[in-house]
């Protein structure tokens, strides 16, 4: 099916998708919101441009972070303002709120802007209309709206359960959402049903810390076999002991077709 889209969010749309094969690799770094400090405020500037350097096609910050980031390192790399919020300390962490605007993204350069949603959360609905606000608002804007859809809740069994996937994908997509980040699906198998049931890319979670190279390869693979946009992988990447060659193999794996894959550049760290 085609989805209508205004020529600003088109064209932002291939600066996300420059490299011409319609993968993606996304690093978020909005992890310090919900969780603290991650690393030291003078390591975020030269990881992005590390990042930026490794061929990654996006990374995800909040507002406030961007201005520590020198502008040249989005040359290459799109720039993905998050305008989600919650802290690890809240009485209920997974009720997400909006802390920025459409508006404010845009004047701050981005590329494209990104919500969380926790499907099954006692905040659901409070989320879902947040959600068809900012894909309204982005609209006017011509700006890509990547949804953050997890199932997370008090009846949430199995956050990686095909149908909660698929559900919280496609849910996605009926609130205005131009591509949709959701959890991987179990197997490869099953993530393609999602893929296929879904009318905007599909971006999958890069998930928990992998153990070594061979496993988080192993990862990457089986979700671009299920036909997937890419990935979407944070601490895989930014806190790995050498982040730009961490994300210049994953690159070469998202991106095999761009990225001459020698054997260094996949060998185990």
């Amino acid at each position: 099916m085609a989805v209508l889209r205004s020529f600003g969010t088109q064209l932002r749309l291939r600066r996300l998708t420059r490299h011409g094969d319609g993968r993606l690799l996304v690093v978020p770094l909005d992890h310090s919101v919900s969780d603290g400090p991650l690393m030291r405020a003078d390591r975020l500037g030269p990881l992005v441009a590390g990042l930026a350097d490794s061929g990654v096609d996006a990374v995800v910050l909040h507002g406030g972070s961007v201005r520590a980031v020198d502008p040249a390192a989005f040359g290459t790399t799109a720039l993905i303002v998050h305008l989600s919020a919650s802290t690890r300390h809240a009485a209920d962490p997974d009720a997400k709120f909006l802390v920025a605007s459409v508006s404010a993204a845009v004047r701050r350069g981005a590329d494209a802007v990104s919500v969380h949603v926790n499907i099954g959360s006692r905040e659901e609905a409070r989320q879902l209309a947040d959600l068809a606000t900012v894909a309204e608002e982005a609209d006017r804007w011509g700006v890509p709206v990547l949804a953050m859809m997890y199932p997370r809740g008090p009846r949430i069994d199995d956050p990686h359960a095909p149908e909660l996937v698929a559900h919280a994908a496609t849910l996605a997509a009926d609130l205005g959402a131009d591509l949709v980040k959701v959890p991987f699906a179990g197997s490869a198998g099953a993530m393609a049903e999602v893929v296929a049931d879904c009318p905007i890319p599909v971006v999958v979670a890069g998930g928990g810390v992998r153990d070594g190279w061979p496993e988080l390869a192993g990862y990457v693979e089986a979700v671009m076999r299920s036909g997937a946009a890419g990935l979407a992988m944070g601490r895989n990447i930014f806190q790995a002991p050498d982040p730009s060659g961490q994300a210049r193999r994953v690159v070469a794996l998202v991106h095999p077709g761009r990225v001459a894959v020698r054997d260094e550049i996949l060998a185990p760290v």
